[in-house]
């Protein structure tokens, strides 16, 4: 009786976990360049004496879809999105830099270049980059960041910097609570020149909602049933101490 309380009790804990999982990716759904959460869960027999026919559900392990969302066309100059594998550099609110696919930008009244979660865009070179505040932007398939004077005939065009664009080892990478993917070690991964962004555009959610509802279904079903085993489990300590209440 005791095995059937503590191995329904395991996966009905870490079914409650693979529910709010489920319940995060769904609410992001719409949120752009969200890479859907993942768990996995393992078995561990139970050891004691008796035959091993019960396991217990341990460690859920969250990992990552990396799989691209689709990429949506906005014609608003100062969207982005990466086009195939690599990152946006931002710096978080740490201070530190950390990694994004939420590519719609704005320019701050200080004249930084910024996601419009007033996340710092990071430049090639190191720091924050910041761009013309009387000028259009434009940004190129390398992350080349150009402004456009509007005092000015339209073809003086200055490069003001680059966007840090940087592809590292999807195995390194670590997504924080703020949504945001940082490496391992705590160290800036490497601007790679052959990261590539869309301009004029935005990359949605890569959630497939209609898994995730089927998914949050099947989940409530299975948590249903470790409740009925331990129903099962208190009915038959009932019934057994009726039996040794009548035999005494």
């Amino acid at each position: 009786m005791d095995k059937l309380i503590y191995t329904a009790m395991t996966g009905a804990k870490y079914l409650m976990a693979r529910q709010d999982t489920a319940a995060q990716n769904l609410a992001q759904a719409s949120t752009q360049g969200y890479r859907a959460q993942i768990d996995a869960f393992r078995s561990s027999p139970v050891n004691g004496d008796g035959a091993r026919t019960r396991v217990f559900a341990v460690d859920a392990t969250v990992g990552t879809d990396f799989t691209p969302g689709a990429i949506q066309h906005t014609g608003r100059d100062l969207d982005v999105a990466i086009t195939g594998s690599g990152w946006i550099g931002v710096q978080g609110n740490d201070g530190n830099e950390a990694y994004t696919r939420f590519g719609s930008l704005e320019v701050s009244a200080e004249g930084m270049l910024q996601t419009r979660t007033g996340l710092p865009v990071m430049s090639d070179g190191g720091g924050p980059l910041n761009v013309p505040v009387d000028a259009r932007i434009t940004i190129g398939e390398d992350g080349t960041v150009s402004a456009i004077p509007l005092a000015r005939p339209s073809t003086a065009v200055a490069i003001v910097g680059r966007i840090k664009l940087a592809n590292p080892e999807q195995a390194s990478l670590v997504r924080g609570g703020d949504g945001l993917f940082r490496t391992r070690d705590g160290d800036p991964a490497p601007a790679d020149p052959a990261v590539r962004i869309t301009a004029q555009a935005v990359e949605g959610s890569n959630v497939n909602t209609v898994e995730a509802m089927v998914s949050m279904i099947g989940v409530a079903r299975q948590f249903e049933m470790q409740m009925k085993m331990l129903a099962n489990a208190e009915e038959n300590a009932r019934q057994a101490s009726k039996l040794l209440s009548s035999g005494g």
